[in-house]
């Protein structure tokens, strides 16, 4: 993690810290200054209660090397929620245990715990359940490929239906099949048809799609959002931020795909960036790609257009762009809102 702080309190705990330290340098120390004999350490003078509030407001992750039960009492005041919390990990002054303590999966907790164990050579405890089990963590699942969950309502439920052992359904049409390493739980059974999933009895199910989904399996589903589409874009100069986003959500609605699968806009690079395109971009929150007219002439389209070709020295943008780009297939061929605006949609085969 980025920003993660190391909380000692005892001289014992500051051996422990400078260790980890070595083997994760840009970690930084934090210990009171009545221990101050090195360069190596943060020193502070106020309290430790002070001291752990700024920590925890301005860290992504926090190992307190001290007592669990205090720990707990100095967090207290400052949870949140298990988007928003660092995460905490405690260790005791023999580091003899490492405690993954908050925010165990989102927050990262729980790898945290077991990567500092191993190079400590101590033991990792981890107690989420899912962890424990061995079984899919609902809340993890396609998270170090930039997958995003569609509505975390449900997760807390289906959740519990996979560490109890119910029945779970799950079906992917799109993104990456190597989110889950090994065999599946037993609890679990894979549908290669939609129609099949709504028809099984699973009491919980995970849907992996970039398309939209709707209807009752929605109440015991978690939909997943891998980035699996690539936004093709032709447009003049003076074309507005405004009509690129409406006429995309257009484009998207009439298809039935969702924006949280979109992986990037993608253009004819021109001598001046556009602006409009890059608001808009940062508005889905996604980068822009830009490609040479010389590269999308290359491309094979189904909507060639001989006054683009004149204009631009392509034949398509939006088409071309979103095709090279994906490495895949149109799902949504050119569609034009005039008189200065095309948008396609490509999406990438994983």
């Amino acid at each position: 993690m980025e920003r993660t702080a190391i909380l000692a309190i005892t001289k014992n705990g500051i051996k422990v810290a400078s260790t980890i330290k070595e083997n994760f340098p840009t970690w930084q120390i934090f210990a009171p200054s009545k221990f101050a004999d090195s360069t190596n350490v943060n020193w502070y003078d106020d309290s430790t209660t002070a001291k752990i509030a700024e920590l925890y407001k301005n860290n992504d992750a926090i190992i307190c090397i001290f007592s669990l039960g205090a720990v707990i009492r100095l967090i207290a005041p400052h949870l949140g929620d298990k988007k928003t919390d660092p995460a905490v990990i405690v260790i005791d002054d023999k580091a003899n245990f490492v405690i993954s303590t908050l925010s165990g999966h989102l927050g990262g907790a729980n790898e945290l715990a077991a990567d500092v164990a191993k190079k400590l050579g101590t033991t990792a405890v981890i107690t989420t359940a899912a962890d424990v089990n061995k079984t899919i963590p609902v809340d993890l699942v396609g998270r170090r490929f930039g997958w995003s969950i569609d509505d975390d309502s449900t997760v807390t439920k289906i959740s519990a239906f996979m560490v109890n052992d119910e029945k779970i359904g799950i079906y992917q049409d799109a993104g990456e099949r190597n989110w889950w390493e090994g065999d599946l739980p037993k609890n679990v059974t894979v549908y290669d048809t939609f129609e099949k999933l709504e028809q099984s009895d699973s009491k919980g199910v995970l849907i992996i799609t970039d398309k939209k989904i709707t209807g009752e399996i929605l109440k015991n589903a978690v939909v997943y959002r891998p980035k699996t589409l690539v936004v093709g874009i032709g447009l003049h100069g003076n074309t507005t931020k405004e009509k690129i986003v409406e006429c995309l959500n257009v484009c998207l609605e009439k298809f039935g795909l969702s924006h949280k699968a979109i992986a990037r806009f993608v253009s004819l690079k021109k001598p001046q960036e556009n602006s409009s395109l890059v608001d808009a971009a940062k508005e889905f929150g996604v980068p822009v790609e830009y490609f040479e007219r010389e590269e999308l002439a290359k491309v094979r389209i189904p909507n060639p257009s001989v006054m683009v070709e004149a204009y631009e020295g392509t034949a398509s943008v939006s088409e071309a762009a979103s095709i090279l780009s994906s490495k895949g297939i149109l799902v949504v061929e050119k569609q034009k809102f005039p008189p200065d605006l095309t948008i396609a949609v490509a999406r990438i085969e994983k």
